[in-house]
């Protein structure tokens, strides 16, 4: 007996945090296209996914939480968005931007 209420309780402790996580869903990639409705991104299996953007849809930058720009088109976002039907929507985008990378990444020696 004492057995089966461990094993309940290790159940129930063990998936609490699937319950948590809800139906949202986590698209990764490279930004595409974006205007004021949606963004496009590539994901890192080629595939292209659309995601609607809202008013509510929250932006932040890497490094830069309080910035008020969107992602461009080279960035790197990872979505986070609830399924409805079969459209996607954004309540946050967390991206990186593809020129800061590029600028701060080192540069080798010049060839003598």
């Amino acid at each position: 007996m004492a057995r089966h209420l461990l094993l309940a309780f290790a159940l129930l402790l063990f998936s609490s945090p699937a319950w948590a996580h809800g139906s949202g869903q986590h698209v990764l990639g490279t930004v595409t296209a974006i205007d004021d409705s949606h963004i496009e991104v590539k994901t890192q299996k080629g595939a292209m996914v659309s995601v609607k953007v809202t008013k509510q849809t929250r932006f932040k930058e890497k490094g830069n939480p309080a910035s008020r720009e969107l992602p461009v088109i080279g960035d790197r976002v990872v979505i986070e968005a609830t399924k409805e039907a079969k459209t996607l929507t954004a309540t946050e985008v967390n991206y990186s931007s593809a020129k800061k990378a590029a600028a701060s990444a080192p540069h080798a020696p010049a060839a003598p």
